[in-house]
């Protein structure tokens, strides 16, 4: 009998990267890569990739991939016929095979956060999102969550049975070398930087307090994703007469991401709630001045490298500014942010799944 008819089979589900410029998609990259790398030589094991049209290519030529054609299903044979663990990246997209998953398949499921219990959403979006997630733990034979917090968010509001739970954090991937194009915006001041999807659970606007100090810009990059809330930021910077010194940059490239990290005089992440916070973690690279809100994971990923608003009241924020900076420059601090991004590998992070998914099986 063929030795490959023992071989365990894993199939990442990578649904979501359809959206390029987002976190989900860099996360199923990452691990992706390091994964397959680490198992090249495993004869007992092999993974492959359940993708998009449009990330057929993104884990290289010698990976096996399985395209997503919704319209084939019923006539083709299931992706997931001859595998065995099946891992499913995200707590509000879906679990394929669903109903129809085979006898001795597991599922690994990823929850990335909570977080619309933390936004400010109304009881019945809570609820409802709430109650997709326990949908899809209901379907899996075990959790990873991506942080302490969010680990302990899923243990008080979703009933997980006697499941077992991990914790994995992120990891990051190296910034491109930092280069700006022709078209780039240079800033013209010393700037403040924020990256990430511009919309209401960001808390952007709460940083344009700190442009009431002359002599300074705030820069944000990343996809506008909320057009009442940019309107809102740039009415307040009208109104408080600071639209000159703020610039909404919409997506940018890796360089141009380096660029800005490299250069800005603090990185700044005023979140109302994150899982994890991979732009931290990137900017961590660059060691400059980490100014993160005190909600939810991001205490747990900054740590001591990092400075907190634990109040967003414009004199407060202007003080923890104020202070944290000098004790940047007095303790000298780049080297202690940029050994805190070393905890955050995905080679090391890969490690720590491959083991959970030789233990699952």
């Amino acid at each position: 009998m063929s030795h490959t008819l023992f071989m365990k089979k894993i199939i990442l589900d990578c649904d979501l990267m359809r959206y390029p410029d987002s976190g989900l998609y860099h996360y199923c990259l990452n691990l992706g890569i390091e994964v397959q790398e680490l198992i090249k030589e495993d004869k007992d094991m092999s993974i492959s990739f359940f993708v998009p049209e449009s990330a057929r290519n993104a884990f290289g030529e010698l990976a096996k991939c399985h395209i997503e054609k919704k319209r084939l299903w019923p006539f083709t044979k299931p992706v997931y016929h001859d595998c065995t663990l099946w891992h499913a990246p995200f707590q509000s997209g879906r679990i394929y095979p669903g109903r129809n998953k085979p006898k001795g398949l597991k599922v690994l499921l990823t929850i990335h956060d909570l977080n619309p219990l933390h936004e400010g959403k109304s009881i019945e979006e809570q609820r409802k999102s709430l109650d997709h997630t326990q949908s899809l733990i209901d379907k899996a034979d075990a959790l990873i969550c991506i942080s302490n917090f969010c680990k302990q968010d899923v243990l008080k509001h979703c009933d997980i049975g006697n499941k077992p739970v991990f914790v994995i954090h992120n990891g990051t991937h190296k910034v491109d070398e930092p280069g700006l194009l022709e078209n780039s915006y240079k800033p013209a001041l010393p700037f403040l930087f924020a990256m990430g999807y511009v919309n209401t659970k960001k808390n952007y606007h709460v940083l344009l307090n700190l442009l009431k100090k002359e002599g300074l810009e705030l820069v944000i990059a990343g996809k506008l994703d909320e057009p009442d809330y940019i309107h809102k930021m740039r009415m307040i910077a009208e109104e408080w007469g600071v639209a000159d010194r703020f610039h909404l940059l919409g997506p940018i490239t890796e360089g141009e991401k380096g660029w800005y990290l490299r250069n800005c005089l603090a990185f700044m992440q005023p979140s109302l709630a994150e899982g994890f916070g991979a732009p931290v973690v990137e900017a961590m690279q660059f060691g400059k001045p980490l100014f993160l809100s005190s909600l939810t994971s991001l205490p747990e990923i900054g740590g001591d490298a990092a400075f907190y608003f634990s109040s967003f009241e414009p004199r407060e924020m202007q003080n923890i500014f104020d202070k944290g900076m000098h004790t940047y420059l007095e303790n000298a601090m780049m080297e202690k942010i940029k050994q805190r991004s070393s905890e955050f590998q995905w080679k090391e992070k890969a490690k720590q799944y491959l083991q959970l998914y030789k233990t699952l099986l």
